[in-house]
């Protein structure tokens, strides 16, 4: 009598699955690289373009083809960024502009933000509609009426009234913020501290502010590149060319005929650029953190 074997006999899922449908996810996996390239090349072109015209004399700028490499790499561009465009100058106008703008902005927001979530009183879903209401008014609406109290009040055409407009018109963002990632964290944390004979500062500053760490991170890179970058306000509220920020000091590299100097104009923008750029890269993982911190509760 013949044995029947009865064994499972191993089966191969992937030569089961159709042909056509291999195919459809091999063609779909190369539609999405080909995606990822083309962007790779439109986010990266520019930069590279941008490198190399800063390297470049102000004939090969205006006269060579535009994918044309120098043929002599003027570093020179830099130097006379410096001298001649005061970039040095510029960057640390900025710097005391931005610095004080971006404490505030994060204190303020994130107490206010704490206030409105965590804190429980009469109002303050109203207040917190309010504020939020905030983001909606157009800047440029409310340049006039800010430049006419602030030449009343003796303040114009100093770094104050940058860093007044700026703590401004970045806080209603900031406070909405602050308020969705607390909201992202257990109210029991919080009611444990009051049980343990805790107050509202200690909850703020002892548990709070270290549980939204990351989202600090992530306003405060918002907010940084915000003023950092601001043409507008600064253009608007300051006429001394002393205290110009980096972005005002871009406008200086042309003469009283409207001859622009373009090579160490891209010297100036290309420091500029890859310098903000090595901000983010060094602070990135934070920021990917912070984005997702307040999408889900505890």
């Amino acid at each position: 009598m013949t044995a029947i074997n009865t064994e499972a006999v191993p089966v191969n899922r992937r030569e089961l699955r159709p042909a056509g449908a291999r195919a459809k996810r091999l063609t779909g996996s190369a539609i999405i690289k080909i995606v990822i390239a083309l962007l790779l090349v439109i986010e990266i072109y520019p930069m590279i373009w941008l490198l190399l015209n800063s390297l470049k004399t102000k004939d090969e700028i205006v006269s060579a083809p535009l994918w044309s490499l120098p043929a002599n790499l003027q570093f020179s561009n830099y130097a006379e960024a410096f001298t001649t465009g005061s970039l040095g100058r510029n960057a640390i106008n900025s710097l005391i502009v931005t610095i004080p703008s971006l404490a505030l902005i994060i204190f303020l927001g994130a107490a206010a933000g704490f206030a409105l979530e965590v804190m429980i009183w009469k109002g303050r879903n109203a207040v917190l509609f309010f504020v939020v209401a905030g983001m909606m008014v157009p800047l440029q609406m409310v340049l006039l009426p800010l430049f006419t109290i602030y030449f009343k009040t003796g303040i114009a055409n100093s770094y104050l009234p940058l860093i007044i407009t700026y703590v401004g018109h970045g806080l209603p963002l900031t406070v909405f913020l602050f308020a969705t990632y607390f909201r992202a964290i257990p109210r029991e944390i919080f009611e444990a501290s009051t049980l343990d004979g805790g107050g509202p500062f200690r909850a703020f500053f002892s548990i709070g502010l270290p549980m939204v760490r990351n989202g600090i991170f992530t306003v405060a890179l918002l907010q940084f590149f915000s003023v950092w970058n601001d043409l507008l306000i600064a253009l608007t509220f300051n006429i001394d060319s002393k205290l110009s920020t980096i972005q005002v000091g871009l406008l200086h590299f042309s003469d009283e005929y409207g001859s622009v100097n373009y090579g160490p104009l891209f010297a100036a923008i290309s420091m500029l650029v890859f310098s903000t750029l090595a901000v983010y890269l060094a602070i990135n993982q934070q920021v990917m953190r912070g984005v997702t911190a307040g999408s889900v509760k505890g």
